[in-house]
């Protein structure tokens, strides 16, 4: 069994599971735990780190979407007017701690993707959006 929370390069020990010694007592099996990276999801610390995918009409409108956590689909509010970047917290929602049996949360980072292919009216809509002058670099 995997304990809950286990980190990246922790070592788990089954005891005498492993080879024989050259006494014939079975030895200890040393396990060394390797986590893989998954394209969208993270660890830091207690926290998952989910780089969620939004469109372009979510992040301006808001709206609510189902977003997969580690106990099921939960229906998360996306503000309107968000940008990539914004971060929404799913408290408990993350790994669960050993020492104390909490869990830590998971972090919504929201990124909003466009399609591959634009077609004539995202681009209509571009085009009419820049004519207002908005720039967000003007702060800098």
């Amino acid at each position: 069994k995997i304990p809950a929370g286990i980190k990246e390069g922790q070592i788990i020990r089954l005891k005498e599971q492993g080879e024989l010694s050259l006494n014939g007592s079975k030895k200890d099996l040393l396990i060394k735990i390797r986590i893989q990276k998954h394209q969208f999801l993270e660890r830091e610390g207690d926290n998952i780190i989910h780089k969620l995918p939004i469109t372009i009409s979510e992040a301006i409108l808001g709206g609510k979407i189902n977003v997969p956590t580690v106990d099921g689909n939960r229906e998360v509010y996306i503000p309107k007017g968000s940008n990539s970047g914004m971060i929404l917290r799913l408290k408990g929602l993350g790994v669960l701690r050993e020492k104390n049996n909490l869990s830590g949360d998971q972090l919504i980072k929201l990124i909003i993707s466009l399609p591959k292919k634009i077609d004539h009216e995202l681009e209509d809509f571009a085009l009419n959006w820049s004519k207002k002058n908005y720039n967000p670099r003007n702060i800098l």
